[in-house]
Parts: structure tokens; C-alpha cells; sequence
């Protein structure tokens, strides 16, 4: 891979998570009005699984494109559709707000259900490659 190719691949794959994650937290905030912050949790979650996925995908290097793959996936998009500073952001506020229950929720929950997502994004990956 020529050396300018890895910040290609992360700059659209970047610019793609970003459209997506911009995309979908105004499609749930539109469908589901909460105060508990619905879009970014969704988000983060669908994240973990897909890393997963692509992890387990690229550990197993079924591709001669396996790295090119990690970086415009990997870290290009998913590090682009990812929020954990809004998630973190999101849980000050609820806690600032007064709502300790909705805030512990969104953090212990983000992270808990998280790694099951990760968990399972990685299950589901090594399940595909075989």
C-alpha cells in the first residue's frame, strides 16, 4: 500500500461515518422523542459491534486487503460514526440536569451493553469467515 493511501482511506472513511452518525441521530431524535439520548447510545452501540466485526475479520487476515480494510473501516469510519465525547457530553448534562438515574443509565448501560456488542460483533465475524 503506497504510503498517502492509509489518510485516503481514513479521510473518506471519516467523512462517511460522519455523514452516517449526523444521519441517524437526527432520524431517531426525529422517531423517538426522549430525554434519554437515544441517537448517541444506538450510535455507540452499532459501533462496537461493527468494530467487532471488522476486528475479527482483519485479525484473521482473510483478505489481501486486510489492512487497507482496518483503516478505512476501522478507523476511517467507525472512528467517524462514533460519539464517546457526545456520550460523555450527554451524561454531564443529564447528571447537571438533576436526572442521576438517566445519567448513571447512559453511562453503566454505553458500557456494559457496549462490550456485548463488541462481543458479538467479534462472534459474528469469525462465524462469517469460516
Amino acid at each position: 500500500m503506497p504510503s498517502w493511501l492509509p489518510y485516503v482511506l481514513v479521510g473518506v472513511g471519516g467523512c462517511l461515518g460522519s455523514v452516517t452518525r449526523f444521519a441517524v441521530a437526527r432520524y431517531i431524535g426525529g422517531v423517538v422523542d426522549a430525554r434519554f439520548p437515544l441517537g448517541t447510545f444506538v450510535i455507540n452501540m452499532t459501533a462496537s459491534f461493527l468494530l467487532g466485526v471488522v476486528g475479527s475479520i482483519v485479525a484473521a487476515r482473510v483478505s489481501p486487503t486486510s489492512e487497507a480494510i482496518r483503516v478505512a473501516i476501522g478507523v476511517g469510519f467507525i472512528g467517524g460514526y462514533s460519539t464517546f465525547s457526545t456520550l460523555e457530553y450527554e451524561t454531564h448534562n443529564l447528571l447537571e440536569a438533576g436526572e442521576l438515574l438517566m445519567g448513571l443509565a447512559n453511562a453503566i448501560g454505553s458500557l456494559a451493553l457496549g462490550m456485548v456488542a463488541v462481543r458479538l460483533g467479534v462472534v459474528f465475524g469469525r462465524w462469517w469467515i469460516t
